[in-house]
């Protein structure tokens, strides 16, 4: 089990660990988009294209 901190980084700042919170509905939550730095999307004869 991980210990709990006082603080934790969240959206730019340190906040306390009880009020960093999730919403469960984020898209991030559910598809792991927060691994990526971006997603690109490019034109392609087909329509537009996400890798």
């Amino acid at each position: 089990m991980i210990e709990k901190t006082e603080k934790i980084w969240m959206d730019g700042k340190l906040v306390n660990w009880d009020d960093a919170t999730v919403h469960v509905l984020t898209h991030t939550l559910h598809y792991g988009l927060g691994v990526f730095e971006g997603i690109r999307c490019y034109k392609t004869p087909k329509g537009p294209a996400i890798f």
